[in-house]
């Protein structure tokens, strides 16, 4: 039975196509070849993002990080500070104003009364206090402190006089305890009285801990959490939550010019007249600046706006900037997917959108998507690639490599002979006498039905058996040699031959498991390397091209194997180093006689090995095409000129053509 769907309308509450672990491996499988590091292909995917299984773009931190930049200067230029108090400022202008009109009334009054001696009097006082306002200070706190000593005439302009010193009072007021605490709006007489108790038991807490005494965080909770929302767990969290609020506070006083910061040091003075709370400020104050001395460094930022920004505007626009900075800091410093589950994913909405916040989510789960699917794994404290995903690799390496191939190019490998052995060939033919009863149902329940039409119950005859066609199985050994200098990257040889090994080891290991296939890699000097580790194989950061250390590594290797003996060599140049008779490496460039003449004496080894060499040569230049002349020569083997780009079809169509002539050889003994 196949497989059933349900199928609903769309109502926002489903869960779309979302990551899955293969098709993050397929989006890293490149990265993971040309590099073998989990570790830093998850860090480029997080830099650069990805798409889901459904094709959806999910952003990376690249493009994140740019906008954090670009949101930064937008809160710069959203207004200006010159506006901080301007609102206040001009209601009191027009308090000022109003005072004036009373005062001309009190005179016109005094006119109209016919009384010379109160017209006398009211014109001298109106002269007088005329003479004061026209004096007053143009700053807000010069004008402040006159009025507060000032009778006024109006009774209406006194009383909103005392609401605007009220409101100042409380925007003073709020300023110096938005540096503690988000918790802290419209506060009453008895809220004021709570705030001085609770930062009296705060600066005691931070004496004690000086002392080396227990501090009393949980009972000091217990009676001031409702302060704190954020709900730190210990003294140290609470007083670092703090300590960013008094940065924001810091940041938008050192953006401020000298005249704005000392017109707001002289209203503190001036309205906040609770000597206690002041004292309780001050000692909170000291605390803090020792514990974190950066405080009062805080750097001033430059605001271009032109709307006037009002205190509160400019606190929030001050918060969301140090909010911006401090989530820039942390997306450049998250060095793997798991470290972005610390992110505020709600202020990350606040500054950058639902579907930042949505990518970033599904970032911080590429690690555990993989973990948990079995594609990566924790050794020794580093992230290795489990054998799960180094087939899944070879899978798609060699899907890759094969889906670039004409159908009609992989059809001309089809072999003539027909033999008895394990390898299952694609096709089937009638049953004869002699042959392995190796039933093709389809094809004889499809040969039934040809001659009896449909119905059941299907009736079978002799004549209706189709059975499988075996390709003789012999068995072959390949060595292939991976150039591993440093020219292989520069050129960009690197990544298409290290995915031709991974792909030739997977269809060796899956299709043809009787074969062995050994792979080593050479440079400055020689290495064998384990199939199932060539993902994670580099290049070497050394100069050389040491053909003569790889032959004589891969003749060894193939010394004790059976059947037939080959090795495949990928290389972009000529032999320019050698092993001495001393063991030490000789290299130079461009490549000596001695260093050519000794790596052709080893291929006339292989030869007498009975070992063919086929060479396949990227950007082949005229030193390499002499060189691969005089060894084909030598071992009979073959030459191919290739490029990156055609590069996997050459080998991988060579080597299963050479299991069609060793299958033919065996079926003909």
């Amino acid at each position: 039975m196949g497989t059933r769907f349900t199928y609903s309308r769309w109502d926002g509450t489903q869960r779309g196509f979302d990551v899955n672990a293969d098709s993050l491996l397929d989006q890293l499988a490149d990265d993971l070849m040309y590099h073998g590091d989990p570790t830093s292909a998850l860090r480029r995917m997080m830099q650069d993002g990805l798409r889901d299984a459904n094709g959806e773009r999910i952003q990376g931190l690249r493009e994140m990080l740019k906008r954090l930049r670009d949101r930064q200067e937008e809160i710069k230029s959203s207004g200006d500070l010159d506006g901080v108090y301007k609102e206040i400022d001009d209601a009191l202008n027009d308090v000022l104003d109003e005072e004036r009109h009373a005062i001309d009334d009190s005179v016109r009054a005094a006119r109209d009364s016919g009384d010379e001696r109160r017209l006398e009097t009211a014109t001298e006082s109106a002269a007088m206090r005329h003479a004061r306002l026209g004096m007053m200070p143009d700053d807000l706190a010069g004008k402040v402190a006159e009025l507060q000593h000032y009778d006024f005439v109006s009774n209406d302009a006194q009383r909103r006089f005392d609401e605007l010193m009220e409101r100042l009072r409380q925007q003073v007021l709020q300023q110096q305890l938005d540096q503690m605490s988000s918790a802290m709006q419209n506060l009453t007489p008895e809220d004021l009285q709570r705030t001085k108790d609770m930062m009296a038991a705060l600066n005691e807490m931070i004496d004690k801990r000086e002392r080396g005494e227990d501090p009393g965080f949980d009972s000091f909770m217990e009676k001031f959490g409702d302060f704190f929302p954020e709900n730190p767990e210990n003294l140290d969290e609470l007083l670092e939550q703090m300590a960013r609020r008094m940065a924001e506070a810091q940041s938008m006083l050192n953006s401020m010019s000298p005249e704005q910061r000392d017109q707001l040091q002289r209203l503190s003075e001036q309205l906040l007249d609770d000597m206690d709370l002041r004292w309780q400020f001050d000692q909170l104050a000291r605390n803090m600046q020792s514990l974190f001395p950066q405080l009062g460094q805080m750097p001033g930022e430059s605001f271009s706006g032109s709307a006037p920004l009002g205190f509160q505007q400019a606190m929030q626009a001050f918060r969301d900037l140090e909010d911006a900075k401090a989530l820039e800091a942390m997306l450049k410093n998250a060095s793997s997917p798991a470290g972005l589950a610390e992110v505020d994913m709600d202020r990350v909405r606040d500054l950058l959108g639902d579907d930042a916040a949505n990518s970033l989510e599904r970032l911080a789960e590429l690690s555990r998507l993989m973990e948990e699917a079995g594609l990566i794994d924790q050794k020794e404290g580093r992230v290795r690639l489990s054998p799960r995903a180094i087939r899944k690799l070879g899978a798609k390496a060699l899907r890759d490599l094969f889906g670039s191939l004409r159908k009609d190019m992989v059809g001309q490998h089809a072999i003539e002979s027909i033999g008895i052995g394990h390898e299952r060939a694609e096709d089937s033919k009638p049953y004869e006498f002699g042959d392995p009863f190796r039933l093709d149902l389809h094809g004889t329940l499809r040969n039934a039905l040809r001659r009896n039409g449909m119905g059941v119950p299907v009736k079978l005859s002799p004549d209706d058996f189709e059975i499988e066609r075996t390709e003789h199985a012999t068995r072959s050994s390949t060595v292939l040699m991976l150039d591993l200098s440093m020219s292989m990257p520069m050129r960009d040889n690197f990544l298409p031959a290290k995915k031709v090994a991974i792909a030739l080891h997977h269809l060796i290991s899956t299709q043809f498991p009787r074969d062995y296939l050994g792979v080593v890699g050479f440079g400055e000097t020689a290495r064998e390397l384990a199939p199932e580790a060539l993902p994670e194989a580099s290049w070497d950061f050394a100069y050389g091209t040491n053909m003569h250390h790889a032959f004589t590594l891969a003749r060894k290797m193939l010394a004790n194997r059976s059947g037939t003996k080959q090795i495949i060599m990928i290389t972009d140049g000529e032999p320019t180093a050698h092993i001495t008779p001393r063991g030490e490496v000789y290299f130079n460039y461009p490549p000596v006689r001695e260093t050519v003449e000794t790596t052709l004496r080893e291929v006339l080894r292989c030869t007498k090995a009975n070992i063919r060499i086929n060479t396949f040569m990227l950007d082949a230049d005229n030193g390499l095409r002499r060189f691969v002349e005089r060894l084909t020569h030598i071992n009979g083997g073959r030459a191919f000129f290739t490029t990156h780009d055609t590069l996997g079809d050459y080998v991988l169509l060579d080597f299963l053509e050479h299991k069609r002539r060793v299958s033919r050889a065996g079926a003909s003994r």
